[in-house]
């Protein structure tokens, strides 16, 4: 694609490297930018910044947070015995947008993938022990999207919390095998909350 300035080349070039913007998508935000007042355009730069620089993993979870503690976890009106183990942050939020869980989380960071490289090593994994032996946690509920990779976090997982006397389950199969989590709508992923199992019968199905 030709440009006429090297500046927008640029631009677009950086722009087109996020997740889902191909270059005619990231021109027209750059485009977009142009038509808007310096003033505008530099506050959104600085929020970018700002975010980047200043945004903290959360101690106890590895959420996203503002402070040491993520809000999630310094909130005392959620149930504190309660862990809904994660893959990632955006399955946070999509469990958060159910509006039904009221316990905490712990963040992976990420699942068990030879091919990709992650080894159990590579994933939040001893935090989590830690927090159970730390803070009383009575139930883990394992809420990993459905596919092999998350399979196998889920057995390697309740293979070392088998020495805690703990209630460990997982989502119900609301949530169909191969599929995201991030992409469940909320009412099928609460439900899949809701009616979690225990992982011995997950095990059977």
């Amino acid at each position: 694609m030709n440009y006429p300035s090297k500046l927008i080349e640029a631009a677009v070039n950086e722009f087109k490297k996020l997740p889902g913007i191909g270059e005619k998508t990231a021109l027209r935000l750059i485009l977009h930018l142009l038509k808007q007042e310096e003033q505008k355009v530099t506050h959104f730069s600085e929020v970018i910044k700002i975010m980047r620089k200043e945004i903290k993993a959360c101690k106890k979870c590895h959420n996203f947070s503002d402070n040491e503690v993520c809000n999630i976890c310094s909130n005392k009106s959620r149930e504190q015995r309660l862990v809904c183990v994660v893959e990632n942050i955006r399955d946070v939020i999509a469990i958060e947008n159910t509006g039904t869980y009221r316990g905490l989380y712990h963040v992976l960071g990420g699942i068990i993938s030879p091919v990709n490289g992650i080894g159990p090593d590579d994933l939040n994994i001893l935090s989590l022990e830690e927090r159970i032996d730390k803070d009383g946690i009575e139930e883990v509920i394992m809420a990993i999207s459905p596919t092999m990779e998350g399979d196998t976090t889920i057995y390697y997982i309740s293979k070392i919390l088998q020495k805690h006397e703990i209630k460990l389950t997982t989502i119900a199969r609301g949530v169909s095998f191969g599929g995201e989590l991030e992409y469940t709508d909320e009412l099928t992923l609460a439900r899949s909350i809701v009616s979690r199992m225990p992982y011995e019968n997950y095990l059977v199905k």
